[in-house]
């Protein structure tokens, strides 16, 4: 029987992908020096304040080194995948899903900027169902900003939408 042999079919160098990865690499080395910056007092005697962000720098580092790799064999998209077109529409919803966020979080609270963000946020994903979808983002704001607020003691917006919903819950 006659042996196939593999040919090596080298894809050039992906830019996007390779750049993508040594970004990542740069803020990993930011969150790495800034991380060994922090002061530390002698009180903590081995887990001090450094060990969170210095783990999280060297995790985003090794992730971003990966990516480098693969940016240079090629990339992760095959040609096709890589040639669709923007879709702008989407784009833009999934934009004003986070300005709406920003801008409304101060005027209605945390519970009904999130709504609407998650709102418009599904739109541009493609669903097609805007009462559900802002019912299902209710109740993921709802759920947590009782988590942070009611839970951890942090405040992250609260308005007359929560403040109503905490009197009748009786919190």
């Amino acid at each position: 029987m006659a042996r196939e042999v593999a040919r090596d079919v080298r894809r050039p160098i992906a830019l996007p992908e390779t750049t993508l990865g040594l970004g990542v690499v740069a803020v990993a080395a930011v969150a790495g020096w800034q991380a060994a910056v922090i002061p530390v007092t002698p009180l903590y005697a081995r887990i001090g304040p450094t060990v969170f962000p210095s783990v999280g720098a060297v995790l985003l580092g090794v992730l971003g080194l990966l990516l480098v790799v693969q940016g240079l064999r090629g990339g992760w998209q095959e040609r096709a995948e890589a040639e669709v077109a923007l879709d702008w529409r989407a784009l833009g919803l999934i934009g004003a899903g986070l300005l709406a966020n920003v801008v409304l979080i101060g005027p209605l609270g945390f519970s009904l900027s999130s709504t609407v963000m998650f709102t418009l946020i599904a739109a541009g994903f493609g669903s097609r169902r805007p009462a559900r979808d802002a019912a299902i983002g209710l109740a993921l704001a709802c759920a947590a900003f009782f988590g942070f607020a009611e839970a951890l003691g942090v405040n992250i917006g609260m308005g007359a939408f929560e403040r109503a919903l905490i009197h009748a819950v009786g919190l």
